[in-house]
C-alpha cells in the first residue's frame, strides 16, 4: 500500500484527475468543449506540470501491450466489416422470424456472441441501423430493440479480454489466459443474457405483440448508390478511363456495338445542332426533343440487337469468385486469431499478427482501412494511463481502499456483495477503464492473501461488474451511447432513446444481473 503523498502533491494530483474526470463523463463541459480525449492528454500533462509524476515516470505509465491489442483488434474489425460479417448477422436477425419477441430474443444473443468476439463498440456501431430497420419493417417499436442491443453488447463483452477495453486491461494486467478468462466469465454471461432478456420481455410484453406501433411517414426511397472508399481507392482500371477505341480486341461485342450505337446518335446531334439567331426557339426544342427521343429508340434497338450476341460477362463471375475468396481468408484469420489467442500465446501480437496477415492478404494501400481505426481512442488511453498512475502516486486510491478492504473480503458473500457495489458505483462515476486502473491491482493483491484462486476470481469479478455496470445509465459505457446516437442519427428511421426510458429499465436489470452473475462466475 502507498502511503500519502505530502498535502500539496495530493492537491495538485486531485486537481488534474478531477479535471480529467469530468472531461471524460462529459465532454462537452460548456467551460472547456474540447472532447474526451483532449481531456485525457490534457490530464496527463497536468500531472508531469504539477510535478506529481516526472515525465520518465509518465512514459513508463503507457501500457504499450493494451495499446498493441486494441489497435489489433480494431483493425481486424475493420476488415471483418469489409467482408460483410455484420451484414451477415444482421440478415441472421431478420431470418425466419417468428415476431417481435423471437425477434428480441435474437438480438440479446447475436449481440452478445457479436461483442464478445468483436467488441461491443463495434457490434452497436454496425447493428443499429439493422434493427430499426427491421422494427420498422415489421411495424414493432424501436426502444425494445435498442436497449437489448445495447445492454446485451454490454453483457457479451464480459465474457472474453477482446470484448471492451477493461477487459483488455484486466487481461494484460493480471496474465490471465484467454481460456480462463472466457470458461470463468462464461455462465455468468449466458445466464445474465437469459435474464436480461426476460426483463425486457416483462417490460415490453405488450408492445412486442402486434401492429400496435405507428410510424410517422417518411421518405425511405432508396438514395443513390454511393460508391465504397475501397472502390475509390482500390488499384482499378474503369473501361471509361482507357485510351483505346471501344471496339479493339479486347472489348466485348456488346461493349463495341452499344459504343457505336451511342457515336452514331452523338454524330446526329453534332450534323443537326441549330443555327442560332433568327429563328424560333420552340420550334427549335420541339425539335431537339423529337431527336433525342429518336437517338434514344435507335440506342435501344441497337442493344436488343446486341443481346442476342451477348457474352456472359466472365470478369463480374471472377470478381464474384475473388470475393467470396477474400471473405473466406478474413474469417480464417480471424479464427486462426481467437485459436491463437485460446491456445495462450500473447495476445497483443497475436492480435497485430492478425492485422497485418490482413493487409498484407488485402494486397493494396492499407490506408483507407487504417485511417478507420479508433486513434483518439488509443491517445485516450495513453492520457488516461498517465493520469490514473498520477492520482494513485498521489495515495488516495490506497487510502480509499484501505478503508474499504476489512468489508470487501471476496471469501464471503457479503463481502463480495459488497466489493462488487463499490466497483458499481465507482464505474458509473468514474468509468469503467479507470474503476480497473484504480483498483485492480490493489483488489487482486488483497484477495492473493487468500489463495491464488481467489485472486483470479477476483480479477474475474471486477471484469464482470465493472463492464455490466455500464448498463446501469445512458451514460455508463461508449456502446450506449453509440446506439443512442446511431438510432438519432438514421436518416429513415430515427429514434430518440432518452436518458430516463434507459434508466428505468437500466437500473433494475443492472442490479440483478450483477448479483446472480457473481455465483456463476467460476475459476480453475
Amino acid at each position: 500500500m502507498l502511503a500519502m503523498e505530502p498535502t500539496t502533491k495530493v492537491v495538485l494530483g486531485s486537481i488534474a484527475f478531477g479535471i480529467f474526470w469530468v472531461l471524460a463523463v462529459f465532454p462537452a463541459v460548456p467551460f472547456l468543449p474540447i472532447g474526451r480525449t483532449a481531456g485525457s492528454l490534457l490530464g496527463a500533462m497536468l500531472m508531469v506540470l504539477l510535478r506529481v509524476l516526472s515525465a520518465d515516470e509518465a512514459y513508463a505509465s503507457i501500457d504499450l501491450p493494451i495499446l498493441g491489442l486494441l489497435f489489433g483488434t480494431m483493425v481486424v474489425s475493420v476488415y471483418l466489416e469489409r467482408a460483410d460479417m455484420f451484414k451477415y448477422l444482421g440478415k441472421l436477425l431478420s431470418w425466419k422470424s417468428q415476431g417481435g419477441k423471437d425477434l428480441l430474443c435474437r438480438i440479446c444473443l447475436v449481440s452478445a456472441v457479436a461483442s464478445a468476439l468483436f467488441t461491443n463498440d463495434t457490434c452497436c456501431v454496425v447493428l443499429t441501423e439493422f434493427i430499426l430497420k427491421i422494427a420498422r419493417q415489421n411495424n414493432l417499436p424501436p426502444k425494445p430493440f435498442l436497449l437489448a442491443l445495447a445492454s446485451s453488447a454490454n453483457i457479451g463483452s464480459a465474457a472474453t479480454p477482446i470484448g471492451n477495453p477493461q477487459n483488455l486491461v484486466i487481461a494484460v494486467q493480471s496474465k490471465i489466459s484467454f481460456g480462463d478468462f472466457l470458461f470463468g466469465i462464461l455462465p455468468a454471461m449466458l445466464i445474465g443474457i437469459i435474464i436480461n432478456a426476460g426483463i425486457l420481455l416483462c417490460y415490453f410484453w405488450g408492445d412486442l405483440s402486434g401492429d400496435k406501433y405507428h410510424y410517422k411517414e417518411v421518405d425511405i426511397s432508396p438514395q443513390p448508390e454511393v460508391v465504397e472508399e475501397e472502390d475509390v481507392t482500390g488499384h482499378r482500371f474503369s473501361p471509361a478511363t482507357m485510351s483505346h477505341h471501344p471496339c479493339s480486341s479486347s472489348g466485348s461485342l456488346m461493349d463495341c456495338i452499344s459504343s457505336t450505337c451511342i457515336l452514331a446518335n452523338e454524330q446526329e446531334d453534332i450534323d443537326h445542332r441549330p443555327v442560332y439567331g433568327g429563328h424560333d426557339e420552340s420550334k427549335e426544342s420541339t425539335g431537339l426533343v423529337k431527336r433525342n427521343v429518336k437517338s434514344s429508340s435507335r440506342l435501344v434497338n441497337c442493344t436488343n440487337e446486341a443481346s442476342f450476341h451477348h457474352i456472359p460477362d466472365e470478369e463480374a463471375t471472377m470478381e464474384r469468385w475473388q470475393r467470396l475468396l477474400w471473405n473466406g481468408c478474413v474469417y480464417a484469420v480471424t479464427l486462426g486469431m481467437l485459436i491463437a489467442l485460446c491456445a495462450g500465446l500473447n495476445m497483443s501480437w497475436s492480435a497485430i499478427t492478425a492485422a497485418l496477415a490482413l493487409i498484407v492478404l488485402d494486397f493494396k494501400d492499407a490506408g483507407p482501412c487504417l485511417e478507420k481505426v479508433s486513434y483518439g481512442l488509443l491517445l485516450f488511453f495513453c492520457g488516461m494511463f498517465v493520469t490514473v498512475d498520477g492520482f494513485n502516486k498521489t495515495g488516495v486510491p490506497s487510502a480509499f481502499w484501505d478503508f474499504m478492504e476489512p468489508y470487501s473480503q471476496i471469501n464471503t458473500f457479503s463481502g463480495m456483495l459488497i466489493l462488487a457495489f463499490v466497483i458499481l458505483f465507482l464505474s458509473n462515476v468514474a468509468s469503467n477503464v479507470p474503476t480497473v486502473l484504480l483498483l485492480g491491482a490493489q483488489v487482486a493483491a488483497s484477495a492473493a492473501q487468500i489463495s491464488p484462486a481467489e485472486e483470479t476470481r477476483a480479477w474475474l469479478l471486477l471484469a464482470w461488474v465493472s463492464t455490466v455496470a455500464g448498463n446501469l445509465s445512458l451514460l455508463g459505457s461508449a456502446a450506449n451511447l453509440i446506439v443512442c446516437e446511431q438510432a438519432r442519427r438514421s436518416v429513415h428511421y430515427g429514434y430518440n432513446l432518452s436518458f430516463l426510458s434507459h434508466l428505468i429499465f437500466g437500473l433494475p436489470s443492472t442490479v440483478i444481473i450483477t448479483i446472480i452473475g457473481l455465483f456463476f462466475i467460476r475459476t480453475n
